[in-house]
C-alpha cells in the first residue's frame, strides 16, 4: 500500500523560510546550493531540494509534493514541527 502524504494545501502559503526552519529543526542539513536550488541532507539518507531566492517566497504544488516525499513528512510531523495545527 502506497504511503499517503498529506495534502498539498496545508503548506501552499508558508513562506520558505518557515521551511527550511522546519526542515533544520527535523534534523537536515544545508547542504549545496546550485542558483536558486538548496540542497538539505539528513543523516540518515533522506533529501529534500527546493527552488526558491528570497526567504519570503511560496512554493509551487510540485515542489511542495517533491519536498513531502523526500522529507517523508506525515500529517503529524507537520504538526510537530508547527507547520500546521
Amino acid at each position: 500500500m502506497a504511503e499517503e502524504h498529506p495534502p498539498l494545501t496545508l503548506l501552499r502559503n508558508l513562506q520558505v523560510r518557515r521551511i527550511v526552519r522546519a526542515l533544520e529543526r527535523d534534523g537536515f542539513q544545508f547542504t549545496e546550493r546550485q542558483g536558486s536550488q538548496r540542497v538539505y541532507r539528513h543523516s540518515d539518507g533522506r533529501r529534500v531540494v527546493i527552488h526558491y531566492h528570497t526567504g519570503s517566497d511560496t512554493l509551487p504544488p510540485y515542489v511542495i509534493r517533491n519536498l513531502l516525499i523526500g522529507a517523508r513528512w506525515t500529517q503529524d510531523d507537520l504538526k510537530r514541527l508547527k507547520l500546521v495545527r
